[in-house]
């Protein structure tokens, strides 16, 4: 691309009038808006060096002291995605358990969670089963220190 006759070729693709570019600012424009941006000094970049080697060193400072690893929200959805997933599967396959669930639609959480207890001590096996697939979630809580909800 060519520069016409009173303009000034700032880069492989930028040409701007030459009225709008000072002669110091034609190997400095940071911008494309031919003159009206930031000048790139050695000092600008300077400055700017420290702020990305501050921002690292301190943006690593909390990751040291954070949560062990894999204790993130993003792990914590894919455990509860997985213990949702083989409770569905569970109760799918066992219809007499997905039946007793489904009953308690609109049962009162006390009455409710009574009825729960009665109906795991009777079926003492399908309680086992279903703190089998939920004990993925009883690991990541205990491991990164997150509450059980109420």
């Amino acid at each position: 691309m060519e520069a016409a006759e009173g303009s000034v070729r700032l880069g492989p693709t930028m040409i701007c009038p030459a009225d709008r570019v000072a002669a110091a600012d034609q190997a400095a424009v940071a911008d494309d808006r031919c003159g009206e941006g930031v000048e790139m000094t050695v000092f600008g970049r300077a400055c700017g060096t420290v702020a990305i080697a501050g921002a690292i060193a301190l943006g690593s400072a909390p990751v040291a002291l954070a949560d062990p690893p894999n204790c993130t929200a993003a792990d914590l959805a894919g455990v509860m995605s997985g213990v949702t997933a083989s409770t569905s599967e569970y109760l799918f396959t066992h219809p007499d358990v997905n039946t007793f669930f489904t009953g308690l639609k609109n049962t009162p959480k006390e009455e409710r969670r009574d009825q729960v207890q009665a109906y795991l001590d009777a079926n003492p096996q399908v309680g086992d089963e279903l703190r089998g697939i939920r004990q993925p979630a009883k690991d990541f809580r205990a491991r990164c220190d997150v509450p059980m909800p109420e």
